[in-house]
């Protein structure tokens, strides 16, 4: 099958969720004996081809303004799906926000599949204008897709109810990953001079409102640990970034809180996830997160924010906080307690391994991306035999 993966930033991963799973689930679809294609924003060192997979560009230049930025993503969007319609037997869409395209590949019989992305419409980064429209397109995107696809449960459960369809479940996925042993050599600039090994706090995300980042910071705060927390990803909004960085500017743990930017080395990653004394995941829109099943298999302690899709990935593997202060409480607790999380950290662990692997998943849309005329019958009847074995979880 030719099938153009579409939506995400492009590969190789350099942003967030999407892109690495666009990354890892296009080169294992590739092994399979697909032709693969991929939508990338514009760059000036474009590539053809990534591990096997194709790699097609949008003309335009992005831009940093938030407002211009929606405006691009929403062109972008609609110049990959009549590039993919055109080219690609059928087209998996990440995201909703340009549903308005969604027609064009009817126009050319293709089949459309997408995946939500979570509730867009919840985030709190948006204006109530933005989150107006995303509910229509939300609406607009069930309307014309052949199959929508959730990696999480309970999105599916929202889908499903709300518009009386019967969403695909396939999950993101994670794999176990070698030991990489601590080397100082390997840090970022601004690690080379932070005492931070053995004993650390960890945070991987998208630096948004919604990932409850100024949460974490406070809740870090107003512990009493002395423990660096390290931050690694990028700021999307100039004006958000102002805000944390204020609140850490006036904390008397300044020194102790390092944001390192975005970090794509998968190697450094492993390093820094495995030595750190717990991760701190603040998630609390988007469904399954890549970020924590990495976490996960690598035995962290997970401190999570408490939602439901949270509770669904770790379920009683992890601990959990709802605000600043329970995160204080939280972190205070892991202090006193430095040698009582082994079993939480193996329930995770063991999670991840019996729910979440990549060969799971890449077999789970091999299925769904079949030229079999019966394929999503065959797959919903699969889906039911392990929805049961996964809910025990």
């Amino acid at each position: 099958m030719k099938i153009a993966i579409i939506g995400s930033r492009g590969i190789p991963a350099k942003y967030g969720g999407f892109e690495t799973f666009t990354e890892i689930i296009s080169t294992e679809l590739v092994k399979k004996g697909h032709d693969i294609y991929v939508s990338c924003e514009h760059s000036d060192q474009k590539i053809e081809e990534y591990k096997g997979v194709n790699l097609f560009y949008f003309p335009l230049k992005s831009h940093d303004n938030p407002a211009l930025r929606i405006l691009y993503e929403f062109f972008y969007d609609g110049y990959s799906l009549l590039w993919a319609s055109r080219r690609a037997d059928c087209i998996y869409m990440l995201g909703y926000s340009a549903s308005l395209f969604f027609f064009i590949p009817r126009l050319f019989g293709k089949k459309l599949f997408v995946n939500p992305d979570g509730i867009e419409w919840k985030r709190s980064k948006f204006n109530s204008l933005v989150k107006f429209l995303l509910k229509i397109s939300e609406r607009i995107a069930v309307f014309w897709s052949n199959r929508v696809i959730t990696d999480s449960n309970e999105i599916k459960k929202y889908l499903d109810n709300k518009y009386n369809i019967n969403s695909i479940f396939i999950p993101y996925g994670a794999n176990e990953v070698q030991k990489v042993e601590w080397s100082s050599q390997k840090l970022p600039e601004k690690l080379k001079n932070v005492k931070i090994n053995p004993s650390y706090y960890l945070v991987v995300a998208r630096l948004e409102p919604e990932n409850n980042i100024e949460t974490i910071i406070k809740g870090y705060i107003g512990s009493s640990t002395e423990k660096p927390l390290i931050v690694v990803g990028d700021f999307a909004d100039p004006k958000y970034e102002h805000l944390i960085k204020s609140i850490v500017d006036n904390s008397s743990k300044r020194e102790k809180i390092i944001f390192t930017g975005g970090i794509y080395d998968p190697e450094l990653l492993h390093m820094l996830r495995q030595n750190c004394n717990a991760y701190i995941h603040g998630h609390s829109v988007g469904g399954t997160n890549p970020s924590l099943l990495e976490g996960m298999i690598s035995r962290n302690l997970i401190i999570a924010h408490d939602n439901v899709f949270n509770w669904e990935v770790c379920g009683k593997g992890a601990i959990y906080f709802q605000d600043d202060g329970e995160l204080s409480e939280q972190l205070d607790h892991v202090e006193n307690n430095a040698h009582n999380h082994l079993e939480l950290k193996n329930k995770v662990y063991n999670r991840v391994k019996e729910v979440y692997t990549w060969v799971r998943v890449t077999d789970q849309y091999n299925i769904v991306f079949s030229p079999l005329n019966d394929v999503i019958l065959i797959f919903d009847k699969l889906n039911a035999k392990k929805k049961g074995s996964i809910n025990k979880h």
